[in-house]
Formats: structure tokens, sequence, C-alpha cells
């Protein structure tokens, strides 16, 4: 199964995505967004930057365990990981946006 983005709105009403493994794991999610466009425009951004391996922050959450930022071409960050056991694990998380990202299908579910 093809990895896929789900666009949602929150109680706050903004607009997020999340990208989820063909597995249906969660592996990057977006900040909030004020427009619907401004989430679309984040999704087409990380299809585009997610095979890059220079578009990656590596790093440690306040609590120490590690996670990643993926960053546009700007320096703004346009997806944010959960955080991870071990830095092998974050690699993989890795590894898993760079592949599911760029194909991923599109779930709409602000209609």
């Amino acid at each position: 199964m093809a990895g896929e983005f789900e666009l949602y709105e929150n109680k706050a009403g903004q607009y997020r995505f999340r990208l989820k493994a063909g597995n249906g794991q969660i592996i990057l999610a977006s900040e909030g967004y004020k427009q619907k466009a401004s989430a679309k425009n984040g999704i087409h951004s990380v299809g585009k930057n997610a095979p890059l391996d220079e578009r990656y922050q590596r790093k440690s959450a306040s609590s120490g365990k590690p996670m990643f930022n993926l960053k546009a071409s700007n320096g703004q960050v346009i997806g944010t990981s959960e955080t991870y056991s071990s830095e092998a694990a974050r690699d993989s998380g890795i590894a898993s946006v760079k592949k599911n990202a760029p194909d991923a299908n599109l779930e709409d579910q602000t209609d």
C-alpha cells in the first residue's frame, strides 16, 4: 500500500496534514495553517523536498529522544516527526518519508 497524506481541520479551525506510511503509521505531521490552500502547498513542498537528505534536520526532542524536521529550501520547517527510541529508528523514519512522500495520495478529510 502506498503512502498517503491526510488533510484535516483541527479543533482550532486550522488545516493540518500528516503523512502515513503504507502500513498506516504516521511518519510526519505539519504545523497548522489558516488556509486550506496553504496546507496543500505544504503537502506539495513535502513531496518535493522529501527525497533530499540535506532537507532533514536530525535532532533530539526536549525529552532527549531522537526526532527530525523536514525543511523546505528556504529553511522553513514543513514537517515534524514523532520521537523515536533510537537514532537508527529515526533514520528508518526518514527513509520511510523519502519513500512514501513523493508519490503519496491525498485524502482530503475537509470536504
